[in-house]
Formats: structure tokens, sequence, C-alpha cells
């Protein structure tokens, strides 16, 4: 135990609680100033944040993981997620007992394993909590390891878009766009059915244009839902499909790379659009990831084949995106005063281009469909495109169009 250092003032006027008395101790980091704290775990006098943090690693960091680990508790998975989790690690397992005959001997000539061992297993599976400290020494490190090599992400199940899943032509709607049914398919084995992960459409019927505006629609309203599918694509993409985990990140998302949403922009040409989606899909703020030219052309192909899905689809789509921004809105803090608001506009926006969407006719949709296609052939002649191995992923507007700049 550190002896205190005290020093007696006659400053009887101004006790408080964090003082009571006029004999006050000095900081045990830095001696110079009065310490009116103290640690939680060690009793700790200290007078500062910074000298908080320096007084003891080993203390602040134990500190710290129990506060996170009390709030994992409060975390309830459900059975599906529990199951998911599960089956990575088996996998994780599975792979690593083949790399077995791969491990790098050490000095005594033993092999070392970072193997999960049955036993942690078998707590998983009947329902106990697993902690890193529950990990030896090895399996510490080779989870380190997995986790900066990004080796986890691979046992992740890659997310098959629900538009190019075949049940996505068979949407059906009401007259207003009120949900029907749910699409259900069959399994493979024949022996059972399952619900299809398409989004749900409204759940009332959709307002006709006539009542939710006295004026005219613009005519670029279909150039501006172009640059709302490709958000919502990127963002889905991003999230592996599971844009339920963090709401308000995926919803910040869709503004990032969304003018028309995030912007309040009004861009007159498929040209702009394109352009601007197709910058923010290779900036850096996405680079780590897997953003670039290659996956923004991709999104582009997405954004053609949801055209060609006629309005049942894209009703679909809009009202899943207006659940996320609708998510994001119970997430947002006070203190988000302006992202609220502009999640409040672009949660009306969503709803406005939804009922237009609904009152289309198949020729609108097959029109638009030609228009994305031939600027993306234009984009792509443009930049005298030798593939994707010959190009550098950085994108520039420029007046004649997106530029890509070759690599030397």
């Amino acid at each position: 135990m550190i002896p205190e250092k005290t020093i007696v003032t006659s400053e009887t006027s101004k006790s408080s609680p964090l003082n009571p008395s006029s004999t006050r101790i000095i900081c045990h980091v830095c001696n110079k100033q009065f310490a009116q704290y103290t640690c939680p775990r060690c009793n700790f006098r200290y007078c500062s944040l910074p000298c908080y943090k320096s007084h003891s690693v080993q203390c602040t960091e134990s500190f710290m993981r129990e506060n996170v680990v009390d709030e994992l508790r409060q975390v309830r998975s459900d059975d599906q997620t529990k199951t998911k989790m599960l089956e990575i690690l088996k996998r994780f397992h599975e792979e690593e007992e083949e790399e077995d005959d791969d491990d790098i001997m050490t000095d005594d000539g033993e092999g070392s394993s970072s193997t999960i061992p049955e036993e942690t297993i078998q707590k998983i599976l009947a329902g106990d909590e697993i902690s890193f400290d529950d990990l030896s020494l090895e399996e510490r490190k080779g989870f380190q390891r997995a986790l900066a090599s990004g080796e986890l992400s691979k046992m992740i199940e890659p997310w098959d878009p629900w538009w190019l899943s075949s049940s996505a032509q068979r949407i059906s709607l009401g007259a207003q766009g009120k949900q029907l049914v749910q699409c259900v398919e069959e399994e493979d084995d024949k022996e059972g059915t399952f619900v299809s992960d398409i989004p749900r459409g409204p759940d009332a019927p959709l307002m006709s244009l006539s009542k939710l505006s006295s004026t005219k629609p613009s005519p670029l309203l279909a150039i501006h839902l172009v640059d709302v599918l490709y958000s919502y694509c990127f963002t889905l993409r991003i999230y592996n499909g599971e844009w339920q985990s963090d709401s308000l990140g995926a919803a910040t998302m869709v503004l990032s790379v969304s003018s028309v949403l995030g912007q309040n922009a009004q861009p007159g040409t498929m040209k702009e659009v394109l352009s601007f989606c197709l910058e923010q899909t290779c900036s850096s703020a996405y680079k780590s990831l897997g953003g670039g030219l290659k996956f923004g052309l991709n999104l582009v192909d997405d954004v053609i084949h949801l055209l060609s899905l006629g309005n049942a689809a894209l009703v679909c789509l809009l009202c899943d995106l207006q659940r996320l921004i609708l998510g994001a809105l119970q997430e947002v803090k006070s203190s988000g005063r302006d992202l609220k608001k502009k999640l409040k506009l672009a949660d009306r926006k969503v709803y406005f281009m939804m009922c237009w969407v609904n009152e289309q006719t198949p020729e609108v949709w097959q029109a638009l469909e030609s228009s994305v296609r031939a600027e993306k052939n234009s984009i792509v002649e443009l930049n005298d495109y030798k593939g994707f191995q010959d190009v550098k992923e950085k994108v520039h507007t420029r007046k004649g169009g997106v530029v890509i700049e070759e690599i030397e």
C-alpha cells in the first residue's frame, strides 16, 4: 500500500462531498494535483483521467473488460443467432483440425494447435457463457491472429441477395401495394417449407399520388429512384443482408451513398447519379469494406436486375428501406438532431417514391433499365475499360463523366 501524501490547508469554506475536510491527499501519479478520485478496483488515489489511465494498465484494462462483460450479459441472443454462431465455431474447429499437419513446429519439436477444445463447444451447446479468459494462451493468440488476418470473416457464409432469388420474380402485391401473402419456398428435400427472405410489402394500402401531393411528380423521379436503389443494394451487401443488427449504422451508410436521401440533391441525369454513387463506393471510407470500381459496377447490375422485376419487387425494397430508416430513428439519441432530421426527411421521400412506383407501368421500368444499362456501358467505354485487373480503383468526376485512372 502506497503511503498517502497529505497537505493540510486552511480552506475550511471550500469543503465539498469530494473534500469533506481540510486535509487533502496528493495524486499518487503526478504528485502535483489534489487527488479527488479513487480507483474502484485498487483504491488508488488520482486527480484526473490521464493519471487514472497511467496508474496501472492492468487495473484499468481489467475494469473496462468487466464493464464490457456486464453489458454483454444483458444481451440475450435468440435461437437463430446461437445456431449461426455454433455453425461458425464448428466450421472453425473443422478447418483447424484439417490444418494440424501444417502447424509450425516449436523448438522442442512439438506442434502447436489453436483448435477450439471440445469442452468449449459443449459449453456453447449448453448455452453457457464463453469469455476470452476461458481460452488458453495459445487459443487467445490464434483467435487474435485469425481476427486480424480476416480469417474469421471467411467462415461467414456469403449472403445471396433476395432480388436474385427465383421467388423475387413471383412477388405479388395488391392493387394498392398491400402485402397479400408471404412468399414461401420448398426445401430441396421436399420434406418441408420455409419462409422466403423477400422483404415484406406494406401492411397498409399505399396512398395515391393525387392525395399525397397536388402537384405532378417530377419527371426526374425515375432517375432519383436509381440513386436510392443503388444505396440500398450497397448497404445490404456490406451488411451481408442483416441490417437489423445495426439499423443506425446501416441508415447512415444509405445516407452517405445516396445524394438524394443524404444531401437532398436533385440530380438531373443518369450520369450524375451513377457518377456520385461510384465515387462513394470507391472512396477511402469504404475501401476497407470491399468497396471499389468492380463492386460498384456489380451494384449497377443489381439495380438493372431490380428494375427488370417490376413494381412489386421495387415496392418491397422501398418498404424494407423505410423499415431500416424507422429502426434508425429509434436508435438516434437526443444529441443527434441533425441526423434525426435527415432520417425523417428520407422516410418521407422513400414513402412518396414507394407510392409513385406502385402506380407505374412496366414500360417505365423497361425504359429506365435500358437507360441505366446504356450509361454503365458509356462509363466503361469512356474510360477505355480493359478489365478490372488493369485499372486503378479510383473514380473522379469531371465534365466528361467518370474517369478511371489506369495503373502504369
